[in-house]
C-alpha cells in the first residue's frame, strides 16, 4: 500500500504561525523533504526545526543552480525541470514504500511555492494532502498594520519578474497589489511604481516574521540591500483622503474610457482614474466609469460645456488637485481633448500639466465588430453642423468618397439633426454602387449593441441617432455572410490592396 503526501504550508517564518494541521502532519511523517539552495541550508526546515524528531528521514532537495544561467540544453528551464523530475522520483520512491512524505514549505504549498512542482507530479499518482499556510502577502499587511483591501477593492499579486512596462500597466489598473521576488528585479519594480504613479503609496517588507525583518515607504530603500524575502505593497486606499492641494502642483488628464464601460479601460487610464483626485466630464460618461476609489469628488454637466468644463477642470488643478476629464472614446477624436488643450493654451493656465490618454474609438470597435472595413485607408467625419456648416461637411463628404475611401461617420443624428444621414447617403450615391456595405454599429459594448451590415442603398435614416455609427465601404470592400453554427452573420472587410497594386 502507497504512503500519503502532505504538502505542509509553514507559514511566512516564525515558527509559532505554523498551523496545528501543520505540526500534526509533520508529526505524522515518515520523511520530512525540504528544498534549500546549494549551501545546503533549508528556511523551511529551520521554521519547523522543533518538530522533526530524530527517527525521521530527511531528503533534502538541492536546487542545481540559483540564477539563469546554465550549459543545460533546455536552459533553465531544462535545468529546473530535470531536478523537479529527480525529486519527485526520490519521493515517489518512499511513498511506493508505503511511507508517508511531508514537504515543507515556507508560506502556503501552492503559493509561488516549490512544492506545487512535487504536487503536479506526484498527486495524480499518490493520496495526497495539502496543508495551507500564512502566505507572505498576509504577513506582509499584518507587518504594515494596514487594511490590504477592502469592499469592493481589487488585490493583484504580482511577480516582478515580469517587463516593466507589464508592471507598469498592472500597478496602474488595480486598486491594491503585492509584488512578490523583489531582490534584482527591485529596481524595475521601483521604475514601473513611479510610472503607474503610485511610489508615494508603496510600502515595503522584508521578511515578515522573520530574524532581519524590515518595513518602511518603498520610495526611500536603498536597492542595494533588497533580499529576495521581501515584497512590495500597495495598501488599501479607503479612508486615504485627497489632499486639498501638493506642493508639487496638480495636472489635468484627458482620459479615453473607450465606447462603453470598464471592459474598453485600458490600464493606463484606469490608472489616471484610480489615481485622480476629481473626475470631471459629461455625465453620462461619467457614468460609465465605476467607482475606483472611496473619496474621489465627481463634476458632471451637460453635453454641451465643453469650454467651461476643461475651465473648471484646469482650475482645479491650479488649486493642486489631480483631475481627470472623462471622455468617450478616444479623446482626441470629436471630443474633449481639443477642449481642454483650447482652454490650456491660455495665459492664466499655461503651467498646468496636461496629459492625453487614447482610448479605443467608436470607429475602432464598431469596425472590430463588423470584421475589417478598415482595413484599408479612410476618413472620419463628424455629420454634426453645430460646429461646422453643413456645406464643409458636404464638400469633405464628397472629396473623401471620390477618393474612394472608407468612411466613418460620427455624430450622424440626433433629435434636433433629422435630415443629415439622408443628405450624407444622397451625396454618396452619386459615387457609390447602391450594393456599397454600410456598417451600421449601434451602442457598441453597451446592453443594446446592434451592429449590421447593409447596402448603401437600404440605409434607413430612421434608424440612426447619436448612439450610431456608419461605416461606409470603398468600392473594395466587401461582405459576405458566413455560415456555420453560431456565426450566421455577414461580416465586411476592405482588402489591403488595390487591385492595380
Amino acid at each position: 500500500m502507497s504512503g500519503k503526501l502532505y504538502g505542509v504550508g509553514l507559514g511566512p517564518g516564525d515558527p509559532d504561525l505554523m498551523t496545528v494541521a501543520a505540526v500534526k502532519a509533520i508529526a505524522a511523517a515518515d520523511v520530512i523533504a525540504y528544498h534549500c539552495a546549494r549551501h545546503g541550508r533549508s528556511i523551511a526546515r529551520s521554521i519547523a526545526a522543533e518538530h522533526i524528531r530524530e527517527d525521521h528521514v530527511e531528503e533534502r532537495l538541492m536546487y542545481p543552480l540559483t540564477v539563469e544561467t546554465t550549459d543545460h540544453p533546455g536552459g533553465y528551464r531544462g535545468a529546473l525541470n530535470d531536478f523537479y523530475e529527480e525529486a519527485s522520483a526520490r519521493l515517489a520512491a518512499h511513498l511506493d514504500a508505503g511511507r508517508t512524505v511531508a514537504v515543507l514549505a515556507e508560506g502556503d504549498p501552492l503559493f509561488y511555492g516549490s512544492y506545487q512542482h512535487m504536487h503536479k507530479r506526484l498527486a495524480p499518482r499518490y493520496e495526497t494532502e495539502v496543508i495551507p499556510g500564512v502566505t507572505s502577502v498576509s504577513a506582509a499587511a499584518a507587518r504594515l498594520g494596514e487594511p490590504l483591501c477592502e469592499a469592493e477593492e481589487v488585490l493583484t499579486i504580482i511577480p516582478g519578474t515580469l517587463p516593466e512596462d507589464e508592471l507598469t500597466a498592472r500597478l496602474a489598473a488595480t486598486d491594491s497589489a503585492v509584488v512578490m521576488k523583489l531582490g534584482r528585479t527591485f529596481p524595475t519594480v521601483r521604475r514601473a511604481l513611479e510610472r503607474a504613479g503610485r511610489l508615494e503609496d508603496a510600502r515595503y517588507v522584508e521578511r515578515a516574521f522573520m530574524s532581519g525583518e524590515r518595513t518602511g515607504a518603498l520610495a526611500t530603500v536603498d536597492p542595494g540591500t533588497v533580499p529576495y524575502f521581501s515584497v512590495a505593497v500597495l495598501p488599501s486606499r479607503i479612508d486615504a483622503e485627497a489632499p486639498e492641494a501638493r506642493e508639487t502642483g496638480g495636472e489635468v488628464v484627458v482620459v479615453g474610457t473607450g465606447p462603453a464601460g470598464a471592459p474598453w479601460l485600458t490600464p493606463e487610464s484606469r490608472g489616471a482614474l484610480v489615481n485622480a483626485d476629481d473626475l470631471v466630464g459629461y455625465t453620462t460618461y461619467l457614468d460609465r466609469v465605476p467607482v475606483l476609489r472611496p473619496g474621489q469628488r465627481r463634476h458632471g454637466s451637460d453635453n454641451k460645456v465643453e469650454s467651461e468644463r476643461a475651465e473648471f477642470a484646469l482650475d482645479l488643478a491650479r488649486r493642486g488637485r489631480r483631475v481627470a476629464v472623462v471622455s468617450g472614446g478616444d479623446p482626441g477624436v470629436f471630443a474633449m481633448a481639443t477642449a481642454v488643450l483650447e482652454v490650456a493654451s491660455q495665459d492664466p493656465y499655461l503651467d498646468v500639466p496636461v496629459r492625453v490618454l487614447p482610448g479605443v474609438t467608436a470607429a475602432n470597435a464598431a469596425a472590430a465588430k463588423a470584421g475589417a472595413p478598415l482595413g484599408h485607408d479612410y476618413a472620419t467625419i463628424s455629420l454634426s453642423d453645430r460646429l461646422k456648416p453643413w456645406e464643409v461637411i458636404a464638400g469633405r463628404l464628397a472629396a473623401a468618397a471620390a477618393a474612394d475611401l472608407v468612411l466613418a461617420l460620427y455624430n450622424p443624428g440626433s433629435r434636433s439633426r433629422t435630415w443629415q444621414v439622408a443628405k450624407a447617403r444622397e451625396l454618396l450615391l452619386e459615387h457609390r454602387a447602391p450594393d456599397t456595405p454600410v456598417v451600421v454599429a449601434r451602442d457598441v459594448g453597451g446592453p443594446e449593441e446592434s451592429v449590421r451590415v447593409l447596402p448603401l442603398v437600404d440605409l434607413d435614416p430612421a434608424e440612426v441617432d447619436m448612439r450610431t455609427l456608419l461605416l461606409i465601404g470603398s468600392s473594395q470592400t466587401q461582405a459576405v455572410r458566413r455560415g456555420g453554427e453560431g456565426d450566421d452573420r455577414v461580416v465586411a472587410w476592405t482588402p489591403r490592396r488595390y487591385p492595380e497594386a
